[in-house]
């Protein structure tokens, strides 16, 4: 009896604490965010592949700077570590075309006139094909058993893909976006997302340009008007959030 009476003190306690308690949220830019009560949240990794982040991939051949999309790699690490332990599902995508180009438009493959373009040889094997080792995640950010890898033709992660009904079948409603690059898969990927009603944070030490100041301006333009696309934080402000709200998951 005594038992019983403790128990149905604790219940009420919980209530009357889930009452009053406020929204658990991520400290974020323009203002906190959210995190759901009834849906899930998940981590999505734009484009973290041999073929943009290595010396002799496309983005070194291109001529950019592959060592500033390095640089997030130890952070989105963390990330990823601090995701996992808290059983998040998480996404990765990989740009890529079948070999025969049939999925890769005319004007895509034709645009930058650089000396070599999709579907070409490279140092990596063929430049932006599926399959080849230059398409591959970088081995630092692998991801693991359970995790699932969407291949997109596009810029985007929801065009030609199965992420949008993989989302509804895990119920969430909340997406962390990091990856690369900010301006261009990134952001196509957030905006993809916002326009089907998700609520995007994007993380600001978790992604990268070749060019630091299109970065600034996405970040930037993301958060404008109070949020038009969606929030930007941190990696520690978004673990310190997720921890908050794992805990009052399991105390509720």
């Amino acid at each position: 009896m005594k038992a019983r009476s403790q128990r149905l003190i604790l219940l009420r306690s919980v209530a009357a604490w889930q009452d009053i308690s406020p929204m658990t949220i991520i400290s974020a830019q323009p203002y906190d965010y959210e995190l759901p009560e009834d849906g899930n949240i998940a981590l999505i990794v734009i484009d973290m592949q041999r073929d943009f982040m290595e010396l002799g991939g496309f983005g070194d051949i291109l001529g950019n700077d592959v060592s500033l999309l390095q640089a997030i790699v130890p952070t989105l690490k963390t990330l990823l570590a601090g995701c996992r332990s808290r059983n998040l599902p998480i996404f990765h995508t990989t740009e890529g075309h079948q070999p025969d180009l049939s999925d890769c438009p005319d004007s895509k493959r034709k645009r930058g006139k650089g000396k070599l373009t999709i579907g070409d040889a490279g140092s990596l094997g063929r430049i932006l094909i599926l399959g080849e080792p230059g398409n591959g995640i970088i081995p630092e950010l692998a991801p693991l058993p359970g995790e699932i890898v969407i291949p997109k033709p596009g810029k985007g992660a929801f065009y030609n893909t199965d992420l949008e009904p993989l989302l509804k079948e895990r119920n969430v409603t909340h997406l962390l976006i990091t990856g690369v690059t900010t301006e261009v898969c990134v952001q196509t990927t957030m905006r993809e997302a916002n326009d089907r009603g998700y609520e995007c944070l994007l993380v600001e030490d978790a992604t990268e340009s070749y060019f630091p100041e299109f970065k600034q301006a996405t970040l930037e333009m993301v958060r404008a008007q109070g949020g038009i696309v969606g929030w930007t934080a941190t990696t520690d402000q978004v673990l310190q959030g997720l921890q908050t709200w794992k805990s009052a998951s399991a105390i509720a």
